[in-house]
């Protein structure tokens, strides 16, 4: 069997789900993912995954050329809240949210029992300097893209309801190996 090569990026603000986007992309259609904290570790620290910044953009047409780009817009007040119901277990990097992913037992993760800790980051008054920092520094990378043809964007206030429009357009680019029922 020939291997899939699909080259494509989710952009979004921290807090917009691109980790559980890119995890269903993987599995749906047995592609791998590779989070911005897994690739290039120490030269991309920072939210909104990768590329963030007009530079990053750049490098990154140097090591090959995106098929196609999907960013997810979701409004201030959805990220505001998503982002300070956020915990972390820091030695495995699982997350959760108190609203809607919360751990079995209130601030204890799941598997090992050990503390969950909030990032300073995700405290509500970090937030919003957070979320304009995003958005001035991601608005030349969009254009980018957007001036390329290959910037496809989701709206939404949930995951779940923009994930059908983001699994139609990748089945239309590379067959799935699951359908969209089976996620």
């Amino acid at each position: 069997m020939a291997s899939k090569l699909l080259r494509a990026v989710v952009l979004g603000p921290p807090g917009s789900g691109k980790g559980t986007v890119c995890e269903r992309i993987a599995r749906s259609f047995g592609l791998q993912h590779l989070s911005s904290g897994q690739f290039l570790r120490e030269s991309l620290r920072g939210d909104g995954g990768f590329p963030r910044t007009l530079g990053q953009a750049e490098a990154l047409d140097r090591i090959c050329e995106l098929d196609l780009v999907i960013i997810l817009n979701i409004p201030f007040e959805t990220l505001k809240d998503r982002l300070s119901a956020r915990w972390v277990h820091p030695a495995s990097g699982r997350v959760y949210n108190m609203d809607f992913n919360p751990p079995h037992i209130q601030g204890v993760d799941d598997l090992t029992g050990e503390p969950l800790v909030q990032s300073e980051d995700d405290r509500p008054e970090a937030v919003a300097a957070r979320l304009r920092k995003y958005k001035d520094a991601a608005k030349p990378v969009i254009e980018l893209y957007k001036s390329r043809g290959i910037l496809h964007s989701f709206s939404g206030t949930e995951t779940n309801k923009i994930w059908p429009y983001v699994y139609t357009l990748l089945s239309s680019k590379i067959p799935p190996i699951l359908s969209d029922e089976e996620n």
